[in-house]
């Protein structure tokens, strides 16, 4: 699709304002894990999610929410977007004063805008079944007053991600792949994701939102009064030199909550569209180890200059320039960034934001 078929109506919004703690020590504060290229694959997380959207929408329409300590980062990053197009937010409040932020900008421009948030940090491999889900979404969400979120078919019983329960549409939709939301549920235990997997009717929570300004404005009037009317007040500040004051004013005060919770949970306008597009949130070492070529006893390498000996299952992510010998591991994650050295066992990947915790206590924010 040429730049001059694209929707002027049709905005992308990318979410690219996390710290990424569960990939630490490559994934630090001052340089989170979506400015990193996790996949030895040539360009950063951010990088590729701005190439994905830019087949969506035009450039103009793309906008990145970051905190301030990152603007330089994406600026850098992604020389082409403008200036104007980069929010910065004072504070991490989640991602409800996130979208209402870029919502209430994007309504002060274009009133019937139709808007994608995407998190800035997935991978998706199937580049054109995703694409195609997107205009399908942005046509259910621009000719009615709906919210509609990308649900992944699961391929395991995974306990890390939310699940969507879905059921038929009252309506006959254009697109069979479109249900109507019953029930949102936080990450389960094992055995009630098995559940959810063998019964057929639930999906992975993929944290891709899709709807009309209009639509996501109504529903954060109604579930977050207060958070919306702080915004409202913004329609002759936003795209002028007062709204980085405004905005401070607004996040000193908004609550930190997230949009699945405070609006998806609650609405009542909800739908899901199945979607089977090598999806990965990237959000352990142990899915960046799903997503990497093995090599030989399923080793999975980032670095130039590493050698196994009597090792398998394991996953390594150093510089190029380290050489680095192992012997006799198996299932463990070793990653060198700065100096800093995680070996953790796979299986416990999920105690590391507790090591970043103690780090910080114990070393300092320097290590964090």
């Amino acid at each position: 699709m040429t730049a001059e078929t694209k929707s002027k109506n049709e905005y992308c919004v990318i979410m690219a304002g996390g710290v990424g703690s569960r990939f630490w020590p490559m994934s630090r504060t001052e340089h989170p894990k979506q400015f990193i290229d996790v996949l030895g694959m040539g360009k950063t997380l951010l990088q590729q999610t701005y190439d994905r959207f830019v087949r969506i929408c035009r450039k103009e329409n793309i906008i990145v929410v970051t905190n301030e300590s990152y603007i330089a980062l994406v600026r850098e990053q992604l020389p082409e977007l403008p200036l104007q197009n980069i929010l910065s937010e004072p504070a991490r409040k989640n991602t409800a004063p996130c979208i209402a932020y870029a919502a209430y900008r994007i309504a002060s421009i274009n009133p019937d805008a139709v808007m994608v948030v995407a998190p800035s940090d997935h991978l998706i491999t199937k580049e054109d079944t995703f694409i195609k889900a997107i205009r399908s979404s942005f046509r259910k969400a621009a000719s009615e007053d709906c919210l509609v979120t990308l649900g992944i078919n699961p391929t395991r019983p995974d306990t890390g991600y939310g699940y969507i329960q879905f059921r038929e549409s009252e309506l006959k939709e254009k697109d069979h792949r479109i249900k109507k939301v019953k029930t949102f549920t936080e990450k389960p235990d094992h055995d009630m994701a098995r559940f959810f997997m063998e019964s057929g009717d639930f999906l992975w929570n993929s944290g891709i939102f899709i709807w009309s300004v209009k639509s996501i404005i109504s529903e954060l009037e109604r579930s977050l009064p207060d958070m919306s009317a702080l915004f409202s007040e913004g329609k002759e500040i936003y795209n002028t030199d007062k709204e980085p004051e405004f905005i401070r004013g607004v996040y000193s005060k908004c609550k930190n909550v997230s949009i699945d919770y405070a609006v998806m949970e609650k609405a009542e306008n909800v739908y899901v569209r199945s979607s089977i597009i090598g999806w990965s949130d990237l959000g352990t070492w142990g899915s960046l180890y799903d997503h990497i070529k093995k090599s030989e006893n399923a080793n999975a390498l980032v670095g130039k200059n590493v050698m196994l000996y009597d090792t398998k299952n394991c996953i390594v992510h150093v510089p190029k320039d380290k050489l680095v010998v192992i012997e006799g591991l198996d299932g463990y994650i070793v990653a060198e960034s700065d100096g800093i050295l995680l070996i953790c066992k796979k299986q416990d990947e999920q105690q590391i934001r507790n090591i970043v915790n103690d780090v910080k206590v114990k070393r300092g924010d320097r290590f964090v």
